[in-house]
This record gives C-alpha cells, sequence and structure tokens, in this order.
C-alpha cells in the first residue's frame, strides 16, 4: 500500500480446456506484466488453472496432479514478483472431498486457499456433480498441503496484503442472498476478491455491475473481479473476458469484453477512504458487532514496495459534486431543486408564511433562490406577488448584474423593490468617521450589513422571512460578513457547492420557455463571480473578481469535498488535486489555494456555528446541527504546516 492506496489487477490470461501447463504460461505471462505496473495484488479468473469447462474431467487423476504441478511453476515463478500477491483458481482434493478453490500465493509459497460456498447447480450450471461446498463442517480440513508447505484452508480465511485485509469468495457466492464476502467484511476484509467463469447472456452483464457495486458498498470494501474469457469450451455457452474493480458502490475500472488475448485492468482502491467510512459509519460497527466473526489472518509476507509518491491508476473527478455524464447531471439537479423546493415550501407552510424577501444580485447564488423561490411558491399555489425581490445597487454594482437583476424578477412576476445603498452607507461612514476613498474590509462590509438590514426590516413590513442566498463553498471559506448577507431565515442555497450553482440555473435556463427568462438566466451564468462591493472600472466592467481573491472554487470545492467527505489530510488532497487538475494548475499553485482553504476553514467557523437553517443536498453538509460540528477556537497548526511541508 502506496499512500493509502492498494493497487490492484483483474486478470483474464488465455485459457486451454485442460491444458494445465498452457495456463499455467499464460498465467505467469500476464503475471509478470501486471506486476511491473507495481500492482500489489492480482486476481485471476475461477479455475484458471484447469479452465471451468472440464466437465467429468475434474474428476480424472490426470487432470488433478496436473493442475497441482502446474501450480507449483506459478508458485516458483512468483518468486520473480515478490512484491506482489496472485489469486489463481484450481481444483484441489482434501479429506476425500474435491473443491473449487481460490489460491493466495506470491514470493514463492503458497499462502491460502479458500474454497467456494456456493455451487450452482442448475441451468447450465452442474456444480455439484464434481465439487463439494466449502461451508464450514466438522469434515473440513484447516490445513491442506500444497506443494511441500502446509497452507490454511477454508472459508474462514483473511490474507494480509501489506496491512491490506483480503478475502476471497468465488463467483455463485456472490449471486447468493448472503454472500460470504458480507461476514468477511464484517470480520475485517477492506477488499474482496472473486474468481468467477460466469457465462455471457442477455442482459447478465449489466445485472453483475449492479451486484458489484451493491456488494462493494454494503461491505464499504474494495472489490476486484475477474472472469474467464476467451479459450474456454463454447459447447453450450460463451465466456466473455470480464475485469471489473469497484470501491464503495462505484466501478473503477473495467477491462473491454469480447477480447480475444490477454486483457488485465489496474487500479488503485483507496484504503484509506473505505477506512473512513468504516470508522464514520456506526451501523457498519454495529453490524460488525452482531454478525463479524473470528477469521483467520494470515500474512501473504511479500516485499512491501519503496513508498513514494504515485502516479494514481484511477480516475479522479476534479468537479466531485457535479457528476461527469450529462444524463446524470440533469437527474442529479432535478433531485437537488426538489430537495431546495421541499424544504423551503415545507418551512412557509408549517410557520404559515405567505411573504418571501430575497435581495437579488444578477449573480449566480441570488438567481438561483429566487428561482427556488418562485418553484415553492408555485408548488404552494401563493402567487408570485408574495416574494418581494429587492435589488440594492451599492458603490460596486454595474449595469450588467443590475440589469439582469431587474429583468429576471420582472419575468418571474414577483414583487419589485429597488434601493440605492449609497446614501444610508454614505452617512454610515460619516457616523462612525471612515473615508469613502478607502476600500477596505469596513468599506465593504458596511454595505453588506447594510443590505441585510433592509431586508430584515421589509419582512417586518410584510409580514415575511428573509430568504437567505449565501451557498455551501462560501460557507466553507468564510466569504460573507458576519451578521451580513451571512444571516437570514432561511438558507435555501447553504448545501449547494458554487461548482454546482452554475448547472441548476443552467437546468432552470433549458427549461424556461420564455426566451428573455433563458437569455438572462444564459447571461448570469456567463457573468464573473463578484459581490460588487467596490466601484466598477472605468468601462463599467466588474472590478472586484471573487476568485481572484479567495482562490478558485474549482478548487476550494475539491479541498472541501475531500476534507469532509474523508477527512484527508491536506497531503493526501494535495496529491488527489495534483492528479485531477495537472493540465490546469500546476503544484505551486494547488498548495497556495490548499493552504489558503485550511487557513480559511479553520478561522471562520464561528460564522458556521450560527448559521440559517437549510436543507442538505449532498453527502457534504456544514450545518452545524447536522454533519459538522467543529469547535470556533479548535487549533489548525498541524493542517497548516502539512501544507506548508509540501514539495512543489
Amino acid at each position: 500500500m502506496n499512500q493509502g492506496y492498494f493497487r490492484v489487477a483483474a486478470v483474464a490470461p488465455a485459457v486451454s480446456v485442460a491444458g494445465t501447463d498452457a495456463n499455467a504460461e499464460a498465467i505467469i505471462q500476464t503475471a509478470a506484466v501486471v506486476a511491473a505496473s507495481g500492482a500489489e495484488l492480482a486476481v485471476f479468473p475461477e479455475l484458471s488453472i484447469t479452465a471451468y469447462t472440464c466437465g467429468d474431467l475434474f474428476h480424472s487423476s490426470t487432470l488433478l496432479n496436473s493442475a497441482r504441478l502446474a501450480l507449483a511453476k506459478i508458485i516458483t515463478a512468483s518468486a520473480s514478483f515478490p512484491t506482489m500477491t496472485m489469486v489463481v483458481g484450481m481444483p484441489l482434493q482434501a479429506n476425500g472431498m474435491l473443491f473449487n478453490c481460490a489460491v493466495f500465493l506470491g514470493a514463492g509459497r503458497p499462502v491460502a486457499v479458500v474454497p467456494k460456498t456456493y455451487l450452482p447447480n442448475y441451468n447450465e450450471f452442474y456444480e455439484q456433480r464434481w465439487f463439494a461446498s466449502g461451508e464450514k463442517s466438522g469434515a473440513m480440513p484447516s490445513e491442506v498441503e500444497l506443494c511441500g508447505f502446509n497452507v490454511p484452508f477454508g472459508t474462514d480465511i483473511i490474507v494480509s496484503v501489506n496491512g491490506v485485509k483480503v478475502a476471497a469468495e468465488i463467483c455463485e457466492d456472490l449471486w447468493s442472498p448472503l454472500p460470504p464476502s458480507s461476514t468477511l467484511s464484517l470480520s475485517g476484509a477492506e477488499v474482496i476478491v472473486n474468481l468467477s467463469a460466469s457465462d455471457d447472456l442477455i442482459g447478465k452483464y449489466d445485472y453483475l455491475l449492479g451486484l458489484i457495486k451493491q456488494q462493494s458498498a454494503r461491505c464499504v470494501a474494495g472489490y476486484v473481479y475477474s472472469s474467464a474469457g476467451f479459450g474456454e469450451s463454447t459447447t453450450d455457452v460463451a465466456f466473455d473476458s470480464k475485469g471489473i474493480i469497484a470501491e464503495n458502490g462505484n466501478i473503477i475500472r473495467h477491462m473491454p469484453r469480447w477480447i480475444r488475448h490477454p486483457e488485465s485492468t489496474i487500479a488503485d482502491i483507496d484504503i484509506y477512504a473505505l477506512r473512513h467510512d468504516r470508522m464514520h459509519s456506526t451501523t457498519f460497527s454495529h453490524a460488525a458487532r452482531r454478525h463479524g466473526s473470528d477469521c483467520r489472518v494470515v500474512d501473504a509476507r511479500i516485499v512491501p514496495a519503496i513508498p513514494s509518491e504515485i502516479s494514481l491508476c484511477r480516475d479522479v473527478n476534479p468537479s466531485p459534486f457535479v457528476p461527469p455524464v450529462d444524463e446524470l447531471l440533469d437527474s442529479r439537479c432535478t433531485e437537488i431543486v426538489n430537495i431546495q423546493t421541499s424544504g423551503l415550501a415545507q418551512r412557509l407552510k408549517v410557520t404559515n408564511t405567505r411573504s418571501l424577501v430575497i435581495g437579488v444580485s444578477g449573480g449566480l447564488d441570488s438567481t438561483l433562490a429566487l428561482l427556488v423561490a418562485v418553484k415553492a411558491f408555485d408548488v404552494l399555489g401563493i402567487p408570485r406577488s408574495g416574494i418581494t425581490a429587492v435589488t440594492m445597487p451599492g458603490f460596486g454594482t454595474t449595469g450588467r448584474t443590475h440589469s439582469n437583476a431587474t429583468e429576471l424578477m420582472k419575468v418571474l412576476g414577483v414583487t419589485i423593490r429597488e434601493i440605492s445603498i449609497v446614501p444610508a452607507v454614505m452617512q454610515h461612514f460619516a457616523d462612525i468617521g471612515h473615508n469613502p476613498d478607502v476600500h477596505d474590509v469596513t468599506y465593504e462590509n458596511s454595505q453588506a450589513r447594510q443590505r441585510t438590514m433592509l431586508l430584515m426590516d421589509i419582512a417586518n413590513q410584510v409580514s415575511g422571512m428573509v430568504l437567505g442566498t449565501g451557498d455551501l463553498s462560501e460557507l466553507a471559506l468564510g466569504w460573507a460578513t458576519y451578521n451580513g448577507d451571512h444571516m437570514s431565515m432561511y438558507g435555501v442555497n447553504a448545501g449547494v457547492p458554487k461548482t454546482l450553482v452554475k448547472y441548476l440555473v443552467k437546468w432552470f435556463a433549458d427549461r424556461s420557455t420564455d426566451n428573455v427568462e433563458r437569455n438572462t438566466l444564459l447571461d448570469i451564468i456567463d457573468t464573473p463571480i463578484s459581490p460588487e462591493l467596490i466601484p466598477a472600472n472605468s468601462d463599467g466592467t466588474i472590478a472586484q473578481v471573487t476568485e481572484d481573491l479567495v482562490g478558485p472554487y474549482e478548487l476550494h470545492d475539491f479541498f472541501l469535498y475531500y476534507t469532509l467527505r474523508y477527512g484527508f489530510s491536506p497531503s493526501r488532497i494535495f496529491l488527489l488535486a495534483n492528479t485531477a487538475f495537472e493540465n490546469t494548475y500546476d503544484r505551486a499553485t494547488i498548495k497556495k489555494w490548499l493552504t489558503v482553504f485550511f487557513r480559511r476553514f479553520f478561522s471562520q467557523q464561528f460564522k458556521r456555528s450560527c448559521m440559517p437553517d437549510g436543507p442538505k443536498v449532498g453527502s457534504v453538509c456544514l450545518s452545524p446541527r447536522g454533519d459538522w460540528r467543529m469547535p470556533s477556537d479548535a487549533c489548525s497548526v498541524r493542517w497548516i504546516k502539512e501544507c506548508e511541508d509540501l514539495k512543489v
């Protein structure tokens, strides 16, 4: 394991039915290839030494003896791959019974043997004709002799590979109502390997993917699946090579199907992420106490690879809050809007509120909040005129944002109010003795607080509530004026990160039948993100661009996701960010903004400790009443030092 990543390979070598010598050679050749890639664990198909489709030949002593000889060749060859554990499939006699087994081996010795538990005996399958179940019983041996070694045998075995706990199940085991991997995971196994020889039928592959995703999620584990392919007998069925690697409900790698050559798929499983989720889920630990069992842990005793900064063999989404596929994004946006709408509608209904006040700037956040408010009013059957949308131009308001705010309010049919904050803020500057030519934090925050006071007072006038517009990313960075735009009576965007806001606004634009509304929303999306608290440029364009000051939101959202979702350290987030953004930002830039993120995240907790209610929409949330409980005076020294020590 290197920096928490465990490199695994699902391998589909060429297979010859009953051709054990050829199969041994094919396994050795493909093992050499994946070992060179840095794989620590290589998984081969079910009965890969003999082939799965040998039929009654499985009871031939010639085949069984040749399988042992072939295994001996593989074991000897494994000494050439001292940093990799292999798992191969073979038939094995013990106590007068024949078992369908997964054999762990590496560094020149066999490590453990795990027999198959569930033997299919229906349709095209006849395994009970040849094999005995490995289900634990008094007749089962605890050890077998194998190539001159006494080797642990049984379904209660977990193999430790460089500190990662690995367990095996075989093909049909996964398809049973209670797969062995369920108990093995609750007993400590972190990665499940599955040696399979599953023939292909229409629709079967998609069903299999669902099983693997679900089982890896239920077990909070990595799952490495390898299935036999070309070379298996096609007397009655056809086999496609399948190599699938999953992690906690997600397929992270899979090999192409219906290939006619040896193939493998390789991926890094994030063991630290799995351990975090198991620790975090009290449900998992509860189930482990109830259903875990005492398993034998066997050390693979392979040579650990020298740790180094690795090039990750897995995809890292630079926008973890945004699904990479358009269809998924559309459904995700639909779900989020429904959550926001439902949360706001319920709050209005329970409080018997029919008036809502919202500040509309012409920016993304206030636009999304206004759109959700309109949708909530429509759901409740309340006239949109009950929404008082207030535009409050100040020193930095540009014609573009003002025009977009005005056009949007008009087309949505809400009640419009426009109040310039300039006179009131200038009076405030006079009252406190502040020079208005000094554009410092006082200059900026005075405007934000003036706007909030106006909204609160208007809400009193109309017997309504103020709808907050701040998003999750701003909450994380503390990018809000305390008791200014930081405060409202309901924060409808509190669970939505900045990188997702524009997609939600685009979702509304795509569904609009009004050209003015659609074009206005699209222009808002294209407008630079800014609080507009300092005067515009001489040409009237926005002078204060948020991301120039606080850093790119795509980086901060990335940092936020891995900080909260997995509790990762700065150095680990740095590794992931360098992979995700290798063609966008250099290492020095990522380090700079990562340091800024942790400084702000710790120092701004006091704002989050008293944030308004708002609906949670995803797995990452900063509500102090739910997902994130952190003292406002927590010490950030270790996090900042780790950031500063990062090598660029």
